[in-house]
């Protein structure tokens, strides 16, 4: 059946039995993580959310791994979704939690230019190779570094692996949603944000990761993404994680031994 229901497509706490729960313990688990692994704070700019929280390991670094948290652009920041980081972290991984400005304050390109920034700090802060990661809208912002002439050429060649959870990867859906009277998204802008329709770096590594019980809409965004960029030359891959739904389905970044994080370690996914 065609989608009629914009809105309901694209609606996940609607749809997941006691979803006001996890929302009140991501705060809790990013501040246990936090008093226990202070991160340091970076600025990338002079806007109040231009922020990055940057946990160190305990031992030597073994690269870097960003995160991008989720919310539609319009909510959240690292406050909520700190505790993702545990699971690279555990790993020697130095993990840089990015805020950004929200909308209606920003739109979309400018919020995807904020991340830009963040990621380039983040790379002169941090040698080695560097992992990329975003949960839902999150999930977007991060395959848009991993379009061209998004990140400057230095920081680009030292990516080795995107994973997108749950992430929204062709915008165009959106413009008839009523969460877009806060996004404010034309036909230009969507077309122009959506990595689904953009060209990938040459040899990018892309893994596209969904619930298996996630909404059906958010499915096809995700295996959309890998389909069309194997077809540009790109390694993709797009995989589901049974039982997960869109708020759980994080559970596998936060766990040291989580099949996302193995999976963007680029160990087994299992």
């Amino acid at each position: 059946m065609p989608i009629t229901d914009w809105d309901d497509a694209y609606a996940n706490a609607a749809h997941i039995p006691g979803a006001e729960a996890f929302l009140k313990d991501w705060p809790m688990r990013s501040a246990a993580l936090r008093a226990e692994t202070p991160p340091e704070r970076l600025r990338y700019g002079t806007g109040g959310r231009q922020i990055i929280d940057l946990y160190r390991p305990k031992g030597a670094s073994q690269g870097l791994t960003v995160i991008v948290h989720g919310g539609y652009w319009m909510r959240f920041s690292p406050d909520e979704f700190g505790f993702l980081a545990a699971g690279p972290l555990a790993h020697g991984q130095s993990v840089a939690m990015v805020s950004y400005t929200l909308a209606p304050e920003a739109r979309i390109a400018a919020i995807t230019a904020e991340v830009a920034q963040a990621v380039a700090l983040a790379a002169g802060a941090v040698a080695g190779p560097i992992r990329l990661t975003g949960h839902s809208a999150g999930g977007h912002l991060v395959t848009r570094m991993g379009c061209a002439r998004v990140l400057p050429a230095a920081v680009a060649t030292r990516i080795v692996h995107i994973m997108s959870v749950s992430g929204v990867h062709d915008l165009r859906p959106l413009l008839r949603t009523a969460m877009n009277a806060t996004l404010r998204l034309d036909q230009d802008e969507a077309v122009a944000e959506s990595p689904a329709l953009l060209r990938p770096l040459d040899g990018l590594r892309l893994t596209c990761a969904v619930g298996g019980d996630e909404r059906p809409e958010f499915i096809r965004q995700n295996d959309l993404l890998a389909n069309i960029w194997w077809g540009l030359g790109a390694e993709t891959h797009a995989v589901r994680l049974a039982g997960k739904h869109h708020f759980d389905v994080i559970d596998a970044l936060a766990a040291p031994d989580g099949a996302l994080t193995r999976a963007l370690l680029d160990q087994s996914f299992s």
